[in-house]
């Protein structure tokens, strides 16, 4: 598929990867956003809904013909699809005045009986229960510690990616695992406390107008120290 012309001129060595993004809105929508702050690629792991489903196209707004989007990827070969020395960063929601420590298993981890507010779950008998507890202890003895800091703070490198999590099942331990063997970032919007989270789509493009912001500033940055200085 070939693209316009001034989106590739403007597109940036920044990309981001989908991860079980599930409403056919939210993906439309968040393609509109990357495209917008051009973005150099979409990549969408197994899991998300379908970029084609019509839902996906009619809030896409012609996204989808403005920037190329990899499909249907599984996490093993998403490392192959990203440019070399790329810097995958995650947002999240953790508090940024917590310490970077692991943090619990990411939400829709879980089992759905043991789901909160599922009055329907059957109730557990203590060997079963204390099975579960190790279950998790061991879930999240598998996430890796990854620093975390507010968006608006220095984050974005040549090249970056920035992993969005679905609002049901949250981001998976593989883009947490991803982002830390690149050395990457939790990058978290502050919101008002008692708020939960922002919608996925919204956090989306929060962060990659930002990254973008950040790429640009850094670029005529390295642009003033190239003018040669009149002797």
């Amino acid at each position: 598929m070939s693209y316009p012309a001034a989106q590739l001129t403007n597109s940036l060595p920044l990309l981001l990867i989908c991860d079980n993004i599930r409403d056919p809105g939210n993906l439309g929508t968040i393609l509109r956003s990357a495209a917008a702050a051009g973005c150099e690629k979409v990549l969408i792991t197994k899991g998300c809904v379908d970029p084609w489903e019509p839902k996906v196209l009619r809030a896409g707004m012609g996204a989808h013909f403005r920037l190329p989007i990899s499909a249907n990827l599984e996490w093993e070969s998403v490392p192959s699809n990203l440019p070399a020395g790329t810097q995958v960063c995650v947002a999240d929601n953790k508090d940024p005045g917590s310490p970077a420590k692991t943090t619990s298993v990411p939400r829709g981890a879980g089992r759905a009986g043991s789901a909160p507010g599922n009055t329907k779950a059957p109730v557990k008998s203590r060997p079963e229960a204390a099975l579960d507890h190790e279950d998790e202890e061991e879930a999240a003895a598998d996430i890796p510690e990854l620093a975390t800091q507010c968006y608006y703070e220095d984050w974005a490198r040549t090249p970056v990616a920035v992993v969005i999590g679905g609002e049901t099942h949250g981001l998976s331990a593989d883009a947490l695992h991803l982002a830390a063997s690149t050395g990457g970032k939790r990058l978290v919007i502050p919101v008002v406390p008692g708020v939960d989270s922002l919608n996925a789509a919204i956090a989306a493009a929060i962060v990659l107008f930002e990254g973008k912001r950040q790429l640009l500033r850094r670029h005529k940055e390295d642009d003033r120290q190239k003018v040669p200085v009149a002797g």
